[in-house]
């Protein structure tokens, strides 16, 4: 009978906050392979950022072994966006210009 010798497991490294383009190179280096199932033109994907992974960072895999990536995050999980510039911005002035009108029960003291 013939044992063949064991191969050494990869570690899994963390992909997920790099840029596809990165994300490829890192999984490659270690020898695994990258599949992202909620894109279909992945070769072509190069600044869209990893939000999540399978298995996850640090999981011992043999090698060659298939890593799974999602650049969006699924229904119910989050994704809320970048909310910054607000267009337009909110007045500037608050509570300061307000108590500035004529008729306001309250004086305005400006120091």
């Amino acid at each position: 009978m013939r044992i063949t010798p064991k191969t050494p497991d990869v570690r899994v490294p963390r992909l997920v906050g790099l840029m596809a383009v990165d994300a490829r190179e890192t999984a490659r280096a270690r020898g695994l392979f990258l599949n992202a199932p909620d894109r279909p033109d992945f070769l072509h994907t190069v600044v869209d950022y990893v939000v999540r992974q399978y298995p996850q960072p640090g999981a011992e895999v043999p090698p060659d072994a298939m890593v799974y990536v999602w650049f969006d995050f699924g229904e119910g999980e989050g994704g809320g966006g970048v909310r910054e510039p607000r267009v337009p911005r909110p007045p500037t002035g608050g509570l300061r210009r307000e108590l500035g009108r004529p008729g306001d029960a309250f004086e305005t003291i400006d120091r």
